[in-house]
């Protein structure tokens, strides 16, 4: 399966960490971060995105429908990507889908840090690509969801998203 693990878009302040909004500059970034995927995929004829899971908080749930409007794609809270989950509750989440060979790419929207541990963690290679920013996103070929069990096959940051590798 293909993973690309996505940020949050910028967010601004609210009562609660868990009520925080997109603003509206994370929203234009994730916005054209959806046109810079598509561009993306297109150009390694990679799927697109077929199914958006994310964290419940506001501004995962945000950053996700904006994917699943560009991309026409199903939505799904997985509380594997709430920000205190662990990387391992996203390898046992990841497991239980059903696995659609290079068919299926799936988004997962959730926060930092754990966004970019799984980075590391499934492409094992610390430094290969930079902490990921709001919006930011990285794009894994991944045989299991395990430690070292992913292929690199782009990153890309706002605003310009230009993609890498």
């Amino acid at each position: 399966m293909i993973i690309t693990i996505v940020r949050h878009g910028k967010a601004g302040d609210a009562a609660t960490d868990e009520m925080r909004e997109l603003t509206y500059g994370g929203t234009d970034d994730v916005s054209f971060g959806c046109h810079r995927l598509r561009e993306i995929c297109t150009e390694k004829s990679l799927p697109l995105p077929s199914h958006i899971l994310y964290s419940s908080w506001r501004r995962t749930t945000q950053t996700a429908e904006i994917l699943a409007a560009a991309f026409t794609a199903p939505l799904e809270t997985m509380d594997a990507l709430l920000p205190d989950a662990g990387v391992i509750d996203v390898d046992s989440a990841l497991a239980l889908l059903p696995n659609d060979d290079d068919t299926a790419h799936r988004v997962l929207v959730g926060h930092q840090p754990m966004v970019s541990h799984l980075v590391v963690r499934y492409i094992a290679d610390p430094g290969r690509v930079p902490s990921l920013s709001p919006g930011g996103m990285v794009a894994i070929r991944l045989e299991v969801p395990a430690a070292g069990c992913g292929e690199l096959l782009f990153w890309a940051l706002p605003p310009e998203y230009r993609g890498y590798l």
